[in-house]
């Protein structure tokens, strides 16, 4: 009964699919308005975009995952809460969909959006 099972090859998840998994994330989180590139500098077409994965920066060292998100947050919502949902709802997507462990998510807040009351 004692069955070893041996290891058929190798999964590899390209940075790209991590990305998508945690712009996703990113998107469902309380008062975050969306990414937004690292450097506005980058250009209007960029901002502009309808990539959601811009403003999302992964790489994998050492077989661990480290994320950065660059974000705009609402007006009148408590960035460090916001930014620590988005850290623990990134984290825990990339660890429940991708199986893969990660070292750290960095949050960058970019911007703070006023909405119109009116």
């Amino acid at each position: 009964m004692d069955e070893k099972v041996q290891p058929r090859g190798r999964i590899d998840v390209s940075p790209a699919a991590i990305a998508s998994v945690v712009s996703e994330a990113v998107q469902t989180c309380y008062g975050v308005v969306g990414t937004v590139p690292k450097n506005f500098a980058t250009g209007l077409a960029d901002i502009l975009s309808a990539d959601r994965k811009r403003g999302v920066e992964v790489q994998v060292r050492e077989g661990k995952v480290v994320v950065d998100l660059y974000v705009v947050v609402e007006y009148g919502t408590r960035v460090s809460t916001v930014a620590e949902s988005i850290k623990h709802v990134v984290k825990y997507q990339i660890e429940k969909i991708l199986e893969l462990p990660v070292a750290k998510v960095n949050v960058h807040i970019q911007a703070l959006r006023v909405s119109d009351i009116d």
